[in-house]
């Protein structure tokens, strides 16, 4: 039996259509960000998820701040001196994201792409075969010739924070991150190195491994909301130890005189013993 002949265009229509099968599952997965800001009852938080083929993959609730320092001339025209903007994620942010198995991100942007919020997540196995998810990077793009933050910007333009070598939220995979204390990271900006704060608070994130659509999983709590929690529940034991204490006194006296009482009682002067 001869062996088939293709010619030049034919293998190239069928190496198309063979690449075609190849990459169709990564076609067919369509992802696409959500904005449910308006669910919730705090104002100053943002709630973003990412789907993929009309399921959540990527789930973020938090308040997050921005502390971005910035140039001004001083009055005299020559220096420079520091000045600090104050950002906020506002609630009608456009939101972007993708989701893998082993490393997902989402892009939160406002004002007209002036400001770009990027977090980047990734799992690793630690020892044990321990498996985690943790942010492995934080990147905030922010333009100083927009002047409803930045006035009187010296030089404006656009600029890029990253953070370097970040393991930031370590959280067991299959669970969430959920932390109402602040977390606090800095990062170094183009415009002269300088630091940008971000500070994240009333926190709940999942980036992998979502079982329900809009539902987080088991959540994980921060370590700062448990010391937090124990230092609230101290008093609270110290209190009922204390008590406790008070009333094992207070029944051992009772006893004790109850039991002294059932006792004869000698006569103290000694004549009485003749009368025994």
């Amino acid at each position: 039996m001869e062996p088939l002949a293709f010619s030049t265009t034919e293998s190239a229509r069928l190496l198309l259509c063979v690449w075609g099968l190849l990459l169709s599952p990564v076609a067919l997965a369509e992802q696409e960000g959500e904005n449910l800001s308006g669910l919730s009852d705090n104002p100053d938080k943002g709630i973003f998820a990412v789907r993929e083929n009309g399921t959540t993959c990527l789930m973020v609730e938090f308040a997050v701040r921005l502390l971005v320092p910035y140039d001004v001339l001083a009055l005299n025209g020559i220096d420079l001196i520091t000045e600090q903007a104050s950002l906020s994620l506002p609630r009608g942010a456009a939101i972007e994201g993708t989701c893998g198995s082993i490393e997902s991100d989402i892009h939160i942007s406002w004002k007209n792409n002036a400001y770009t919020l990027r977090i980047y997540f990734s799992k690793e196995f630690r020892e044990k075969g321990i498996e985690i998810w943790k942010i492995s990077k934080v990147q905030f793009v922010y333009d100083t010739s927009e002047t409803s933050h930045f006035i009187n910007a010296y030089n404006p333009g656009k600029h890029t924070a990253s953070t370097h070598h970040l393991s930031a939220l370590v959280t067991p995979a299959g669970r969430s991150f959920l932390c109402t204390a602040q977390q606090t990271l800095t990062l170094i900006s183009s415009d002269h190195q300088k630091g940008v704060t971000v500070s994240m608070s009333d926190i709940q994130i999942q980036p992998f491994d979502i079982d329900s659509d809009f539902i987080f999983s088991e959540p994980s709590k921060c370590i700062t909301d448990q010391r937090e929690r124990l230092e609230e529940m101290l008093p609270l034991v110290l209190g009922f130890i204390l008590g406790l204490i008070i009333v094992i006194t207070l029944s051992v006296y009772h006893f004790h005189l109850k039991l002294t009482a059932q006792q004869p009682q000698l006569p103290r002067d000694r004549s009485m013993y003749k009368n025994m």
